[in-house]
């Protein structure tokens, strides 16, 4: 990106952050202004005073005069403190707040989003945006008032002080601060980069950590410590070199500062006490009230040097915040969307076509109807687009072609709320929350009764071992479900499902990964929930449903072949191949 842009992209994005903020926290950052301009006043009568408490020490006649300077000295420092703490709190409030406000608006964003949007973005990415960019923000919003408002007027105010006292000697001094401004702007130059890539390095930590805990019995079954070591390692040492990198860079403004301020006091210094200029008017509380000014203009100015390495430092933060923000929902509810009405649930697929970004046709012109109060099972080879009906009817995602009905009413004409409410899902990869094996079935039904959830789990032939449990219902579940085994997990969920008591209930390979004992458990509690529902069934395990009303083979995105377990044996076609091989291999093992 060339230099102009970036810089047009920078400021576009500030304007964003502050137009954003600022307006919700008006009146917190208002006091907190407030009291940045009593400190810059009260910083600069600082330097004003000292004239009058040397001239008071020089000329000891007047004690009363000395009281009075004592006292306005006190008064100062006290203003100042008081101001000083009314500032922290406020501009603590104020951004403790825009942080927390950010993070609700980035995941009501990511809850917004469809499946898409996370098969792009890697969750560890995804955290470490959420995390890491809200603070960005408040550092970006922090550094510009207080440099705009506090340092900035504590500047002029110092700068005015010193040109009251020594005009003369202030004009040589500010020669040094162009010198300044020119250093700060090559050190701009490459900490933008190294910020960009210190965050995507940071990520790839995240990522091993998350990978390392959710995968950690592959990594002990394949001896695979050495190889997660030395990818944590690699992240680690970049993160810290490029961090190093920025400190650098960062640290160079303040001996660029210090040297350059050095130089300014030590050349005043000298110029007046040579008295080059003849002046011989010059008091010396007057000359100790410019060296203290000058003195104390070193601190906002060296703030000042460094506030827009800190701003393009934290725009990077702000960038990965908004680049969630601004990416388009793929699947939006309309503004005129009705719930659905009540029905059955049949659901009917008319030529729908469907594939994602990029990538081959999975759904090509497909009808298909499941009857409502039936079972319908999907069997087919894999790739042949039967996990994308089931997306389709969830709405995860909407058809290139086609419609999609239940009960005659098109999904992209119903409310989210309606079309979820009307489905119970149960999936092959179980997802349990944190919490305990009750919070999880309770998933199922806001605000459901004990009674209710333990007649689900009972539907689900899961009541049994879960009374086994130390601590019955209220044992914690774990990570993922990780106390759980995966049919306890498979049975928990279809308990879940039970208490959600919809009319559609959409299965997907939920016993391809049980044992032989769980899948009976699992099948038992599955035709006791499917009775006198719409149920749509994937399985590869043929024997799973072979019950099923109607058998749906799909291939190349289409229907191959439809009809009972024996009308489809009869036609010799695609289901005889697979019947035939899954009970043949069967039998020869």
């Amino acid at each position: 990106m060339k230099k102009s842009a970036k810089a047009n992209l920078n400021t576009a994005m500030i304007k964003r952050l502050l137009r954003e903020n600022l307006r919700a926290q008006t009146g917190t950052y208002g006091v907190a202004m407030l009291a940045m301009i009593v400190i810059a006043v009260m910083t600069a009568l600082t330097a004003w005073i000292m004239k009058d408490i040397i001239d008071s020490m020089v000329q000891t006649g007047d004690r009363w005069q000395v009281f009075a300077v004592a006292g306005a000295v006190a008064a100062i420092f006290t203003i100042k403190g008081i101001a000083s703490y009314i500032q922290v709190v406020a501009l603590s409030r104020a951004g403790n707040r825009i942080v927390a406000d950010q993070q609700r608006r980035l995941y009501d964003r990511l809850l917004e989003h469809g499946v898409a949007f996370f098969n792009t973005f890697e969750s560890s990415n995804i955290l470490m945006r959420v995390t890491t960019s809200a603070q960005a923000a408040r550092q970006v919003i922090d550094t510009l008032i207080m440099g705009f408002v506090r340092d900035l007027l504590t500047l002029v105010g110092l700068i005015v002080v010193m040109v009251y006292q020594q005009p003369t000697l202030s004009l040589f001094s500010l020669i040094f601060g162009p010198l300044a401004i020119l250093g700060v702007r090559q050190i701009l130059k490459r900490v933008q980069s190294i910020v960009e890539a210190t965050m995507a390095s940071s990520a790839e930590i995240i990522k091993v950590v998350q990978e390392t805990s959710t995968g950690i019995r592959v990594v002990k079954a394949f001896a695979l410590e050495k190889r997660m070591a030395s990818r944590m390692n690699a992240a680690v040492s970049t993160v810290e070199n490029r961090s190093n990198a920025v400190a650098r860079l960062s640290g160079a403004t303040s001996p660029l500062m210090e040297t350059l301020s050095g130089f300014a006091i030590a050349s005043v210094v000298a110029l007046s006490t040579v008295n080059i200029f003849g002046d011989t008017s010059t008091s010396p509380g007057e000359l100790m009230s410019f060296v203290t000014a000058l003195l104390m203009a070193y601190d906002p100015a060296k703030r000042l040097a460094r506030m827009r390495v800190n701003i393009e430092a934290g725009l990077v933060g702000v960038g990965l915040m908004y680049q969630i923000l601004d990416t388009p929902i793929a699947v939006r509810e309309r503004e005129t969307a009705r719930a659905l009405p009540d029905g059955p649930g049949q659901v009917d697929f008319k030529g729908v076509s469907f594939n994602y970004e990029g990538k081959a046709p999975l759904l090509r012109g497909l009808d298909a109807t499941f009857e409502a109060g039936k079972t319908t099972a999907l069997v087919g080879p894999s790739g042949g687009g039967k996990s994308t009906l089931i997306n389709l009817i969830l709405r995860l995602y909407d058809p290139v072609e086609g419609r999609i009905e239940i009960d005659g009413f098109d999904l992209r004409d119903a409310t989210f709320a309606s079309l979820r409410d009307k489905i119970a899902f149960v999936g092959q990869e179980t997802f349990l929350f944190a919490g305990s094996v009750k919070q999880n079935i309770a998933m199922g039904a806001e605000n459901a009764t004990d009674a209710a959830i333990i007649a689900a789990a009972k539907a689900a032939n899961a009541h049994e071992f879960i009374e086994n449990m130390p601590g019955q219902y209220d044992t914690d579940v774990g990570e993922n479900g990780g106390n759980l085994s995966g049919g306890q997990r498979q049975r928990v969920a279809i308990a879940r499902a039970i208490l959600r008591d919809s009319p559609i209930l959409i299965m997907d390979e939920a016993t391809s990964a049980l044992d032989t004992e769980s899948e009976y458990l699992v099948n038992e509690a599955l035709q006791k929930v499917s009775k006198g529902r719409t149920t749509i069934v994937i399985a590869h395990r043929l024997s799973t449903i072979l019950s099923a009303d109607t058998i749906v083979v799909i291939q190349d995105g289409k229907v191959a072949e439809r009809g009972t377990q024996s009308e489809l044996l009869a036609l010799n076609g695609v289901f005889r191949s697979l019947y035939d091989r899954q009970f043949s291999a069967g039998s020869a093992s």
